[in-house]
């Protein structure tokens, strides 16, 4: 977002979220406010956490929904000798703010709400969560990919192979319900292809795999149509004889970590190649 396009919408939110009471204390350092989100009048920053790359599950009418992507979690509070504020009036000025925004509402209960609004075409999510009367919690995610880091390598790949039958295609990167494989997994791709270039004998299985968030009929669907993408993008990209690539999805069957934790279902969305 442009400098001049963030001071317009907090000058939006700092006049909806305004409440005159002119209490103030000093934030604890190193502590400073979302530049999208000003907070009520006469709270102070009591501790906050910015993370590059996170996840945060944030409630929605249907459930907690887990949204990836740059964290940041501020608590304000407000001193002792402040008036008190009820939870729905914290709630209410964040909701309203957003909304005169352009942004939605997606839940409004009695102990926090969750919000989202697009700035420059990137989704910030926003939750707001009221801790007695003079406390509250802002936890805020714009809404992105990872950088993949890892990819695969074919020298580990054929070593993985050798040792147990399979190897994860680290590298292989799809957007969420999608099975489109993107060109960030152009790299992971090269090397798969050098793999199955340097042993002319090897034929597999592509195997997709996936959490268990949705329906298992649906996860079965996306599982195979990964792993028929990532076929398709070996044999039309890289010249890959289509007969020596079988492609299979087995869904959320053999999970690798726990399906009750963010980093468990990552691990269990990926593409594996097993040896026929």
């Amino acid at each position: 977002m442009t400098r001049f396009a963030w001071r317009i919408v907090a000058a939006v939110l700092l006049a909806a979220l305004s409440s005159g009471t002119g209490f103030t204390q000093e934030d604890r350092d190193g502590c400073r406010d979302y530049p999208l989100l000003n907070r009520l009048d006469g709270f102070y920053l009591d501790g906050c956490k910015d993370e590059a790359f996170s996840s945060y599950d944030f409630t929605t009418e249907h459930g907690k929904m887990a949204v990836e992507g740059h964290f940041t979690s501020l608590s304000y509070r407000r001193p002792s000798t402040a008036p008190e504020m009820s939870g729905l009036e914290m709630i209410r000025n964040y909701t309203n703010a957003v909304e005169a925004i352009g942004g939605e509402v997606i839940y409004a209960g009695r102990y926090s709400a969750t919000m989202k609004v697009v700035v420059d075409g990137r989704e910030v999510w926003i939750g707001v969560a009221p801790y007695g009367k003079r406390a509250y919690r802002l936890d805020i995610i714009e809404k992105q990919a990872m950088t993949q880091q890892v990819v695969a390598d074919a020298a580990a790949m054929l070593a993985d192979i050798g040792r147990v039958g399979h190897t994860v295609l680290n590298g292989v990167l799809f957007d969420t319900d999608k099975a489109v494989v993107k060109p960030e997994s152009k790299a992971a791709l090269t090397e798969i292809a050098k793999l199955l270039n340097d042993n002319p004998d090897l034929t597999a299985f592509v195997v997709g795999h996936t959490d268990m968030a949705g329906s298992f009929e649906h996860n079965m669907d996306l599982a195979e149509r990964r792993a028929a993408a990532v076929v398709a993008a070996l044999v039309a990209e890289h010249g890959i004889s289509a007969d020596r690539l079988s492609p299979h999805g087995v869904g959320p069957l053999a999970p690798v970590g726990s399906n009750d934790t963010e980093v468990g279902r990552a691990l269990n969305r990926r593409v594996e190649l097993v040896k026929r």
